[in-house]
């Protein structure tokens, strides 16, 4: 009888450590709950640090019912290879890339490299892996880029640069820049492989850092009976479309360059309007036809509207117009600029792309660069600001 015992614990001693090296069924773990209660897969054992399993795949066992996970699209879930809690390789693949943000230009310059040990997707044991870039919280579609396609390989190398513009310092500071390895499929959705989540904090000004970092899960969907499925299989598509609702109240529709400048001879304010990046496509197309207007509010007279032209089948306009509004100093103060983007429909309504108050009493980029401007007569002060879909009240649909 005791021959017998200690055969089984050997036996099962062994399958465990099997799957802490060489992630494999889960059921040698749930035979090991059976006998040994104790040695049922603690937090350690699921990736350290209680990261959610970073490094071994998660077990519907080791998150259900309870449901302790929640999502968190800012957090950091990035591994990165020569830290102490990552092993060689992973079930999903790494994925190694380089970050590099330039303040003077307000660019996130993302070079995407390559990417080793991918878990096959397709029939042939192979995969047709792109990477695809969102920077969270903020609209999926309007801050999407994507690599090439590499096809029928399992360690694809890209060497391709990505590049965000209009990118604040504030940005850095908040935004989190999600990695996602995804598999062409020309038949069906496209399927998810892994991600790498890293808060862009973690980047120097005008340095260039590199990350070899482990592809992961994604955090798990809201309902437990459905977590299971979702880790296994879920698709790009469904993915993004759970997020965009989850995202709606955050969301961001591009950026838009102004350039503020008080001339105190004449007295009046010069609005200069750059240039839009990265704006919401909200054409069949995939593009959209935008014009700006702005408005210094309250406007009892309604003279105060001008308007862009409008620049066909694009996301990234350039506009480089200016605008004079003849006003005194105090009168200013107590004034409002609304830059309001629009997509232009003929022979119906244009669509709302997004918009940006200026004023004494906005908060954040807006606020200083208002401030700013007041400050520094005669000096033109340019700055990006983003774009919400929310409506400014005093805007009428057009």
């Amino acid at each position: 009888m005791t021959l017998r015992k200690g055969k089984k614990l050997s036996i099962t001693i062994q399958e465990h450590m099997a799957i802490d090296v060489c992630p494999g069924p889960i059921r040698p773990i749930r035979t090991i709950s059976a006998y040994f209660p104790r040695l049922s897969p603690t937090s350690d054992e699921m990736g350290g640090g209680g990261r959610g399993g970073l490094l071994t795949p998660l077990l519907p066992g080791a998150m259900g019912g309870g449901g302790s996970l929640s999502l968190q699209s800012s957090m950091d879930t990035s591994v990165e290879i020569n830290s102490s809690d990552s092993d060689d390789c992973t079930a999903l693949g790494t994925l190694e890339f380089d970050l590099r943000y330039e303040r003077a230009s307000s660019k996130l310059h993302c070079t995407i490299l390559r990417a080793k040990g991918l878990k096959p997707m397709d029939f042939n044991g192979l995969a047709d892996p792109y990477v695809k870039l969102h920077l969270l919280p903020g609209a999926c579609k309007a801050n999407k880029l994507k690599t090439k396609i590499v096809r029928n390989t399992l360690n694809p190398v890209w060497n391709e640069m990505l590049t965000y513009v209009g990118i604040t310092e504030e940005d850095m500071h908040r935004k989190t820049l999600r990695l996602s390895v995804c598999d062409e499929d020309k038949l069906t959705h496209n399927e998810f492989i892994g991600e790498s989540r890293v808060p862009l904090k973690r980047v120097k000004p005008d340095q260039t850092k590199h990350f070899h970092t482990c592809l992961e899960h994604p955090p798990p969907l809201p309902s437990p009976t459905t977590m299971g499925t979702a880790l296994r299989g879920i698709s790009c598509y469904l993915r993004e479309q759970w997020e965009n609702e989850q995202l709606h109240s955050l969301e961001e529709r591009g950026r838009v360059l102004l350039s503020l400048q008080f001339l105190p001879p004449g007295e009046g304010l010069c609005v200069g309007v750059q240039r839009c990046a990265h704006l919401a496509a909200m054409d069949v197309n995939g593009f959209s036809d935008p014009y700006v207007k702005t408005y210094l509010k309250p406007d009892t007279q309604k003279k105060s509207k001008h308007k862009t032209a409008v620049i066909k089948k694009t996301l990234n306009p350039e506009f480089n117009e200016e605008f004079f509004y003849e006003i005194s100093m105090p009168e200013l103060s107590n004034k409002t600029l609304e830059v309001t983007v629009w997509d232009y429909d003929l022979g119906r309504s244009n669509d709302f792309i997004g918009g940006v108050c200026l004023s004494c009493h906005s908060q954040g980029d807006t606020l200083r660069h208002w401030m700013d401007c007041l400050k520094n007569k005669g000096q033109r002060v340019e700055r990006w600001h983003v774009l919400t879909n929310e409506l400014p009240r005093s805007v009428s649909h057009e």
